[in-house]
């Protein structure tokens, strides 16, 4: 009777690993592996190598075939440059377009840290958001 509790229970426990592992990051998911390994039945102990690549592929196949990169910081100062504002990067001093002249109006001058994707082709910065540097 114990035996087919700790049955019932591990191959719970398993299926919500399962599902966790495939809701959550790739980096999070090795971190539940060692605990689902620490069962001593070998159903179990092969489950989780062979959910964790498949639940991380997916993944890793979205963001190669996803046509926007996920948005990063770029530091530096809004600019005009001839009729358009331009963020110049503080550490290379490259000027990057920015699509949303509007928000960046409130900035001209400023230091500020812009969170965007760029495009590749055209090196324009896709803004998500604006926000002002303090530099002392």
């Amino acid at each position: 009777m114990n035996r087919l509790l700790s049955l019932v229970a591990l191959l719970g426990l398993s299926g919500l690993g399962i599902n966790l592992s495939a809701q959550q990051t790739p980096s999070q998911t090795p971190s539940q592996a060692p605990a689902a390994s620490d069962s001593q039945a070998s159903p179990s102990t092969e489950t989780p190598p062979a959910t964790s690549p498949d639940s991380a592929m997916p993944q890793g196949q979205t963001d190669a075939t996803n046509s926007q990169p996920s948005a990063r910081a770029f530091e530096g100062k809004i600019q005009k440059s001839g009729s358009e504002l331009v963020l110049e990067e503080s550490t290379t001093e490259t000027p990057y377009k920015l699509d949303d002249q509007d928000k960046a109006k409130k900035f001209e001058g400023k230091d500020v840290r812009v969170m965007a994707t760029m495009d590749p082709k055209t090196k324009q910065l896709h803004v998500v958001d604006i926000t002002r540097v303090d530099t002392r």
